[in-house]
């Protein structure tokens, strides 16, 4: 029978657990835990039905309220909504000048958007591996990657040309990033930061947002604020902010008369009801952030004794985290897999994050990537395990998941019935033993 680590087995009481609410489980089915849950009050309401009270529905006051804002908080000049995260990087590639054949430096562990938009322009993301502490890339790998690139280029004359750096900002973690822009600026290249999980986030003091030729924030409805479906671009560029402009509306300018296009556009405009939504929020940021901030540190605190569990690592360039998910790492003996079968049955959500894009089957089939190309995005991608997390979730849900979480592994070492009787129940999690 495997051996049960000591921590682990002291993190679990034997005693009645009165203050989760076991009993049972139909209580804890009436106050179902989600994955994620935005965090809306009466204010987004009204701000969403007074628009519906006017005739301006696109392209309207509430949009400009919300760039402004969202620029004045990020503290840059110009901040241009669009309707997600992935049309604002698609954005950013365009005006980085990347085109067909061309390079781009990326990340495999990240949100699948974060390739496909270098795609898009029939470019070629080349992926690094990650920092095996915080999943970020690895700012010296990307390093050596430039220089071979380079020098390839020049001994071998290789095809594709190194255009530009893009850094993602995972789980709401700033990348390590003044490695990055060093060698970006020695070899010209743009970097576009991947912000869409990290509004908020700061690194050595610096806003994430500002460490980059431009940036990318998304507000779907499990980020730290939402506009139901959108993003805002940020970038202290007026040449590249006035391309966006006309980029997001099907390629015209402000000169253009009534259906002229200037260039190829797209339709990546945000409504006024989702910028209503925006300014409502950007405008409680530091609440939201302050909540998601508590319930991670609830985590922590519950998490902190677990064996065969590793909390997120901040970095010390990370001065302030911005919250997005969390997410902790299963270390062998346990399987990641079996721990989210025990929480389902449990009632509780989990999922894998991420898994890498060089496995999704179709970067499979069009590179030939395989298992063992970047060996610690691959460990990540078995091992981490995102759990239920929002602003609005309550301690007594954090001890639930936790406790489930702690169950779970223990049934992991063999010791099911027994542990089950141990706790006080009677079968998988649905009775308790009443006792004497």
């Amino acid at each position: 029978m495997p051996e049960i680590p000591s921590q682990l087995k002291q993190s679990i009481s034997t005693e009645p657990h009165s203050s989760i609410p076991i009993e049972g489980t139909r209580e804890m089915k009436h106050k179902s835990i989600s994955m994620s849950s935005p965090d809306l009050t009466d204010a987004e309401i009204a701000a969403v039905t007074h628009v519906l009270r006017t005739p301006v529905l696109s392209i309207g006051p509430q949009l400009d309220a919300f760039e402004q804002a969202v620029a004045t908080y990020v503290g840059v000049h110009h901040a241009i909504g669009v309707n997600s995260g992935t049309s604002g990087l698609h954005l950013c590639v365009i005006a980085a000048g990347i085109t067909e054949g061309d390079l781009v430096i990326t990340t495999p562990f990240s949100f699948i958007a974060s390739a496909n938009c270098i795609l898009y322009e029939r470019a070629i993301p080349i992926f690094v591996d990650v920092d095996p502490a915080t999943g970020n890339i690895d700012p010296t790998l990307v390093t050596q990657a430039v220089n071979d690139l380079a020098r390839k280029q020049r001994e071998k004359g290789a095809k594709g040309r190194l255009k530009a750096i893009l850094p993602v900002h995972a789980f709401g973690q700033p990348a390590d990033m003044d490695p990055i822009t060093k060698v970006a600026q020695q070899y010209d290249l743009k970097v576009i930061e991947d912000a869409c999980e990290a509004i908020g986030a700061e690194y050595k003091g610096h806003k994430a947002g500002t460490l980059g030729d431009a940036a990318i924030f998304a507000f779907y409805p499990n980020k730290q604020m939402t506009t139901g479906e959108g993003g805002m671009i940020v970038t202290d560029n007026e040449d590249w902010a006035n391309l966006f402009l006309s980029l997001r509306n099907q390629g015209r300018d402000v000169f253009d008369a009534w259906l002229n296009h200037t260039r190829l556009g797209y339709n990546y405009r945000l409504d006024e009801l989702s910028a209503a939504l925006g300014l409502t929020q950007i405008q409680r940021i530091e609440e939201l952030l302050a909540k998601r901030e508590q319930v991670a540190r609830w985590y922590n605190e519950r998490l902190a004794d677990v064996e065969l569990i590793e909390r997120p690592h901040i970095a010390p360039t990370t001065t302030r985290m911005s919250w997005f998910v969390y997410v902790v790492r299963i270390r062998p003996p346990a399987d990641r897999n079996q721990v989210m079968r025990g929480l389902a049955e449990a009632g509780i959500p989990s999922r894998p994050y991420f898994t890498p894009i060089h496995l999704q089957p179709f970067y499979c089939r069009k590179f030939g990537y395989r298992r063992g190309n970047f060996p610690v995005t691959e460990d990540l991608g078995d091992i981490s395990l995102a759990l239920p997390f929002s602003g609005i979730m309550t301690e007594e849900q954090v001890d639930y998941v936790c406790q489930m979480l702690r169950l779970s592994l223990l049934r992991q070492a063999g010791r099911s019935f027994a542990i089950d009787r141990a706790l006080g129940f009677d079968g998988l999690i649905r009775t308790p033993v009443r006792r004497s």
